[in-house]
């Protein structure tokens, strides 16, 4: 199964120039993200293994990028995402960038997304998704930090 993971504001905005902008201000997210994805596999782009100083513990941390470098221990790489995930036989967790989700949006069964009120002024944007994915399940708001948000469960129309 192949399921998305991200955090997004109003207009689906996951990202700016500087990264994101709510990083550190929501740490049940960033729980929730973790006891999700722990001991499971996540694919990330090259621009988050760049910010990423280490790997993500407990995880297998895969990194879709053609960039011939090596990568640092513990970052396996995968040239072709949509052919890994169209050939994977485990679940798979994508954890985008902007360009990761959108390339393989469609190859997508679940999206696990934290559903934050309000403009963040992102740059980068999560694809649209509403036409061909269901919500399933939404959970009560939560606020930190002046941020308000849901985690939101969303299934591919069948």
């Amino acid at each position: 199964m192949i399921k998305c993971i991200a955090a997004l504001d109003e207009n689906r905005g996951i990202a700016n120039d500087h990264g994101i902008p709510w990083q550190g201000k929501i740490p049940t997210d960033v729980a929730q993200f973790r006891q999700r994805t722990l001991h499971g596999n996540v694919m990330m782009g090259y621009g988050w293994y760049v910010e990423q100083k280490l790997p993500l513990p407990d995880r297998r941390n895969l990194v879709a990028t053609t960039n011939p470098e090596p990568l640092r221990p513990g970052f396996e790489r995968v040239t072709d995402a949509r052919a890994y995930l169209q050939n994977a036989k485990e679940d798979i967790w994508v954890g985008g960038g902007a360009a990761l989700f959108a390339s393989v949006l469609d190859l997508a069964d679940e999206l696990y997304l934290t559903q934050l009120e309000g403009d963040f002024h992102c740059t980068k944007f999560f694809p649209e998704f509403n036409e061909k994915f269901e919500l399933q399940d939404e959970s009560q708001p939560v606020t930190e930090n002046g941020i308000t948000y849901t985690f939101q469960l969303w299934r591919k129309k069948i």
